[in-house]
């Protein structure tokens, strides 16, 4: 059989199992950065804007490294390579944000500067070990195989294994809230330093076994002989559909990772859940997300489906987020449900968002990796900013014990779960409509995706 028959038949399961569980230490890590690290900041003293802007700083150092990590990947491919270099740089800073305030100790002074630009300098560390990771992984899918329908189903094995990333961080946030009970800042600091150590060596023990099963991808220096040029960006900017995708990959992104960064905020202040919803509710949504990332992967695909599922995941948003901007404390219970819409509507929009980034690099595969590295920049800035604007108005809790009201009481935090990803659902919803996914590249989707 040639290279260009076998590297258009569908994949089998195990190199699928292989690229899925590649990117589960930055999942859980990213997992535990979006849902606790503000939580975190704050709890052991700094204001929320302070804290806001230690994840701007790695926020931004992720959109600068996604961007120089595309570039040279595309330059010089070697993916596992870059994979290995980011997971390592990802375990060890990581591990030193939540460990403790490194300058801090090295210049031994305390203040909220010092512990603002300590824990910024070893953010934006962390942020670039996990983009070069991101870059590398995700541009992968279009090297290791032509076919587009098992082009879908890693897409979507990954996204299923970034639900159980999710879940084990979740798992271990429950044991240990319930398990410690914090009467300290010192305590408190233990407390995430242990989710943090255990998350890491989760993710550790998968990377080892994505390295050791993935082949390096061979499409990207070229089959029988081919030479694949290298794409310059302006091929990209000329092409109405990468606009298309760049915005519903934003918009998507600003709608998981805002929603998932103030939750905790959410549940605790705004619905005066008990601590351990902290870890329950989050884990209710991506237990969701999991069963639905699964049923995804037995569709068979198409250009009209996938803006279909897309628009139906944008629907449950703005459902979901109408309703959390007039839940009362008193009917917090609710919550447990719409968590599992939310948890439907992010896997629906995540899978057929990254999917179309698929569609448009098609084969053209040594600009792949400008196409992820640049949207990924678009994605990390927006959310950035998007949290410290969120953050550095957030109303004081005492505020809200207060107020009586039979509808939910105003807060930013619940504006910014509520209205701002349901606004988000609802541009991309519109943006969905105007894209064209019907060409020739989509007629292979008719295929199982587990064929």
């Amino acid at each position: 059989m040639g290279d260009d028959e076998s590297c258009t038949k569908p994949l089998e399961r195990r190199p699928v199992f292989y690229y899925g569980v590649g990117h589960m230490l930055n999942d859980i890590t990213s997992a535990c950065w979006f849902t606790y690290l503000l939580v975190f900041l704050t709890d052991i003293g700094l204001t929320p804007r302070d804290a806001a802007a230690v994840m701007l700083s790695g926020q931004v150092a992720d959109a600068f490294g996604t961007i120089f990590s595309g570039e040279l990947i595309d330059r010089f491919g070697h993916f596992k390579i870059w994979h290995g270099a980011g997971s390592l740089l990802v375990a060890i800073s990581f591990s030193s944000v939540f460990g403790g305030c490194v300058l801090c100790k090295v210049l031994g002074t305390n203040t909220p500067i010092t512990q603002t630009i300590g824990y910024s300098i070893f953010a934006a560390i962390f942020n670039i070990g996990w983009a070069a990771c991101q870059v590398s992984h995700m541009s992968m899918v279009n090297c290791i195989t032509l076919n587009p329908t098992s082009r879908v189903v890693l897409t979507s094995c990954r996204n299923a294994f970034t639900m159980v990333a999710n879940l084990s961080l979740y798992a271990v946030a429950l044991v240990v809230f319930n398990i410690s009970k914090p009467r300290s800042s010192v305590d408190i600091k233990n407390q995430y330093r242990w989710i943090a150590y255990l998350s890491i060596f989760i993710g550790c023990c998968f990377v080892g076994i994505f390295l050791l099963g993935t082949k390096e991808p061979r499409l990207k220096h070229g089959i029988q002989g081919k030479v694949r040029l290298r794409i310059a960006w302006a091929y990209w900017f000329k092409k109405v559909l990468y606009y298309q995708v760049a915005l519903l990959y934003v918009l998507t992104r600003l709608v998981t990772n805002v929603s998932q960064a103030l939750l905790a905020f959410f549940v605790i202040n705004d619905l005066q859940m008990a601590q351990s919803s902290k870890a329950l509710i989050p884990a209710i949504i991506y237990i969701c997300s999991f069963v639905v990332s699964i049923i995804l992967q037995e569709i068979k695909w198409t250009g009209k489906r996938l803006k279909m599922y897309f628009t139906v995941g944008s629907i449950l948003w703005i459902v979901s987020g109408s309703a959390i901007l007039i839940l009362p404390s008193r009917m917090h219970a609710l919550m447990y449900l719409l968590s599992t819409t939310i948890g439907v509507a992010n896997a629906l929009m995540t899978v057929t968002c990254i999917s179309m980034q698929s569609i448009l690099v098609g084969e053209d595969l040594n600009g792949c990796a400008f196409v992820y590295g640049s949207l990924s920049f678009l994605d990390k800035v927006s959310c950035g900013l998007a949290l410290y604007v969120l953050e550095s108005y957030q109303n004081p809790s005492t505020i809200l014990h207060s107020c009586n009201s039979l509808l939910g009481c105003p807060s930013i935090t619940r504006y910014g779960l509520g209205l701002f990803p349901a606004c988000c659902s609802l541009l991309a919803a519109i943006v969905t409509c105007t894209m064209n996914l019907h060409t020739t590249k989509l007629k292979a989707l008719t295929e199982p995706l587990l064929a």
